[in-house]
């Protein structure tokens, strides 16, 4: 296994959607609709946000500078237009519409989105997802601690003006701000802080819907109509309830009852679901992977991490035990995510498989790895969102690896995906099962995850040929489109 892929095991995953039970929620905008969730959100701060169901609830509460279109085209959101930047690609200035509003009814302004950006890259905030700003000026600097949060290129030139000032062009910046970049109401962020977000009563929406009843903790929550939001002539339902529910067999159940009119399956649900028209399914830019704590002697060892890799079948993983429309992984990159800018071809496809399922190779491999530790046995503990998909994973990579690798024992601890987030950041694991969804078609997304500079690289494994590809790919200006693909093939192989 190589560089990269010292990560583990990947899968492409699959999002199920049982949309739309009866025609009369359609039809009636006085009534609620009702939905599920399949994990608690971890905040409602878009600039900390990190995990995949906080951004499914901001998503229904704010609205950034752009957003997309039922197409998924980039289109203007609380700006006025989608802008040309200038300065060779490096300077985007934009003009705030006049009636975007919060819910209150202050006008959002452009120090809304700079309170935000700024929270979002300030070193305090530990926030996961900060290096999708990395592009913006000063932003290693700030990161580093050598420069304050004060000097990040983002300026409200006036009330309704904002400018980005990058260090280096970022073609993907306008995917950024439409799907993960989103303003912060600057007096209620100077009054709760980074208690920011932590409910519905310390944060403020002016997007479609504002969120009612939710603690940071509980099981449901509301969206409800923003009469405010600029564009609420089109918002056709005025409330939607939400309810966590971990179980597909549960959501199934309460789809089937009329008690829900979207929820998501999995598994085996989906496969008995398989003729019903009112299921929909679609693969997305989504990856599961293992990540090993580089810091812990065992997991540290370069050998036991390939042994990991051998013992799982993707195939058989994805088509026998998911049996949800997964694909399996052939790298890091999941299909469609990128496509070569002078033939046109997928990068994954391109790239060819790159990890293979061999389990005498895994024994060997771990036996080696056994002596060079000095050690006849070893207990891990795998860690996992308690969620089905995750469970079941974890079981047949638990049942492969004690298969395949005599004297370890692998223990499953299983908890809410927000707390698996957080001991993954305090890199307190042996083995993460963990997963990431990217906002932009572009390979770097997912490379950046190995990264010793990135903030989301959990494992802290750090390698100085692979940070300087990753700085390579990062010099846009020194760089072409084709040059740069090149030297995120050489990344992930």
């Amino acid at each position: 296994m190589k560089k990269l892929l010292g990560l583990g095991f990947g899968l492409l995953a699959v999002v199920a959607l049982a949309g739309c039970g009866t025609t009369e929620a359609h039809s009636s905008a006085d009534k609620a609709l009702n939905v599920t969730m399949v994990g608690n959100p971890a905040t409602a701060d878009p600039a900390i946000s990190g995990d995949s169901n906080s951004s499914s609830m901001i998503g229904q509460t704010e609205e950034g500078l752009y957003t997309l279109n039922a197409s998924g085209k980039v289109v203007a959101g609380v700006a006025e237009k989608v802008v040309k930047p200038t300065v060779g690609g490096t300077v985007y200035t934009f003009k705030i519409k006049k009636n975007a509003k919060w819910q209150n009814g202050d006008p959002v302004t452009a120090q809304d989105f700079v309170t935000s950006m700024d929270w979002q890259v300030n070193p305090q905030s530990k926030s996961q997802v900060a290096n999708k700003l990395q592009y913006v000026k000063n932003y290693a600097a700030i990161q580093s601690g050598k420069k304050d949060p004060s000097t990040f290129g983002v300026k409200a030139l006036d009330k309704s003006t904002l400018q980005i000032t990058l260090s280096k062009p970022q073609p993907w910046l306008p995917d950024i701000l439409a799907t993960a970049v989103y303003p912060i109401k600057t007096d209620l962020f100077k009054k709760y802080g980074s208690k920011y977000g932590t409910s519905s009563e310390k944060t403020m929406s002016e997007g479609a819907y504002k969120l009612v009843n939710w603690s940071g903790a509980n099981d449901s929550w509301s969206y409800v109509k923003n009469d405010h939001y600029w564009n609420a002539k089109n918002v056709k339902i005025k409330k939607i309830n939400v309810q966590v529910v971990k179980d597909p067999g549960t959501s199934s159940n309460l789809f089937k009852s009329g008690k829900v009119q979207e929820t998501t399956l999995s598994g085996q649900y989906i496969k008995q679901n398989a003729n019903n028209p009112e299921l929909t399914t679609t693969l997305n830019s989504s990856m599961r992977f293992l990540e090993f704590n580089d810091k812990r002697t065992v997991t540290h060892n370069t050998k036991v991490r390939q042994a990991f890799s051998y013992v799982v079948d993707r195939n058989a993983l994805t088509k026998n035990v998911l049996q949800d429309g997964s694909a399996a992984a052939k790298s890091l990159i999941p299909s469609g995510d990128g496509n070569d800018p002078k033939t046109g071809e997928d990068f994954s496809k391109e790239v060819g498989n790159l990890v293979s399922y061999d389990p005498s190779k895994a024994t060997k491999l771990w036996n080696e790895a056994k002596k060079e530790l000095g050690i006849k046995k070893a207990s891990l503990e795998l860690l996992t969102a308690d969620t089905d998909e995750q469970k079941h994973t974890a079981q047949y990579l638990q049942q492969q690896a004690q298969k395949y690798m005599p004297g370890l024992t692998l223990t499953i601890k299983s908890m809410p995906l927000a707390q698996q987030i957080a001991k993954g950041a305090a890199e307190n694991f042996d083995i993460d099962l963990d997963g990431w969804t990217t906002d932009f078609r572009d390979p770097a997304d997912f490379l950046q995850m190995a990264d010793g500079t990135s903030s989301v690289n959990f494992t802290k494994w750090n390698n100085a040929h692979f940070t300087d590809l990753m700085n390579e790919v990062s010099d846009t200006a020194s760089h072409t489109t084709e040059q740069r693909w090149t030297l995120m093939k050489e990344a992930d192989t």
